[in-house]
């Protein structure tokens, strides 16, 4: 719309309740793990697509009670295919649970992998949230398609939040799955070195170009206005990095005295997020020139503009 402002997205905090299979459109069935959380909202969305013969995306973490309650939703339904978006453990243990009940296949993204290897002295801040034995028995690229009776969905790589990230088109719904790349009810955590912003930016400039209605996220309810999201995630970013340089031009060399800045009022539990965010900002930063380091950049850096 013009004259909008697209660095200040608009969110929707009115979150869908856990614990039941909702039908969400006629192809897409939902059912949200008990694993909520200041990062997963209610839960982890699981869904079902198609009928008869389905598709279960994200079947979420280590949680048989959420297997036990998903397939006696489905009855006498047969699992096709198991399909997931990234492994972070709020999303892909889950499948190896679902596989082992039903005998259905793990499709989607690779096996864990980094953006970069640590730096010296580094330490890994995400292990525990990665899942470490993810391995499907197929691997999708862009392009590549699952299908069942009257479905079929579509691999879109959109690395970034994790660098194996793969979201899912759904042609006959005009629908994408987004995992946690595009969420309705907040922004995504983009962590180095599990994840890279630069790579998350250019993924976001990818859904720019795409044509579906309706974002069926990892968390909280659906996006009905996809395309002008993307736009207002693009623009809060490029408004974040601004900031984050503003705070160095004024004086600010940590990365702690930069949260205190820009994040005033924050959640206390979500500082070490916002920490990992502006992190995320200051590498892509440095590795365009524009801001300098004393070392490779490390959470307890020291940056300055360039």
């Amino acid at each position: 719309m013009a004259g909008e402002d697209e660095s200040k997205p608009t969110f929707d905090r009115s979150l869908p309740e856990s614990g039941h299979m909702e039908q969400v459109a006629p192809l897409i069935r939902r059912r949200i793990a008990p694993n909520g959380g200041p990062f997963t909202a209610t839960g982890t969305c699981t869904y079902v697509v198609g009928h008869g013969r389905v598709a279960i995306i994200d079947p979420g973490p280590d949680e048989s009670n959420h297997i036990d309650a998903l397939l006696a939703d489905l009855g006498d339904e047969q699992v096709e295919v198991i399909v997931v978006t990234h492994t972070h453990r709020d999303h892909s243990p889950g499948a190896r649970l679902l596989a082992a009940r039903t005998g259905a296949s793990i499709v989607g993204c690779g096996p864990h992998r980094a953006a970069r290897a640590l730096a010296e002295g580094e330490a890994p801040m995400l292990d525990a949230s990665s899942d470490q034995a993810h391995a499907p028995a197929r691997v999708m690229a862009e392009g590549e398609t699952v299908s069942g009776p009257g479905w079929t969905l579509v691999a879109v790589e959109t690395p970034g939040h994790t660098m194996n990230h793969l979201a899912f088109a759904l042609p006959e719904g005009e629908a994408l799955f987004s995992g946690d790349h595009v969420m309705a009810w907040n922004t995504t955590i983009v962590a180095p070195p599990d994840g890279e912003m630069r790579a998350y930016m250019a993924s976001l400039e990818k859904l720019r170009g795409r044509s579906e209605t309706i974002y069926w996220p990892g968390h909280g309810g659906p996006v009905r206005e996809p395309a002008r999201l993307v736009r207002c995630l693009l623009g809060h970013r490029r408004q974040r990095e601004a900031a984050i340089r503003a705070r160095l031009a004024a004086g600010d060399s940590r990365i702690p005295e930069v949260v205190a800045a820009i994040y005033q009022g924050l959640d206390p539990r979500l500082r070490g997020a916002a920490a990992l965010s502006v992190f995320a900002h200051l590498e892509d930063l440095v590795g365009r020139g524009l801001v300098a380091c004393d070392g490779p950049p490390r959470l307890d850096s020291a940056y300055a503009p360039a």
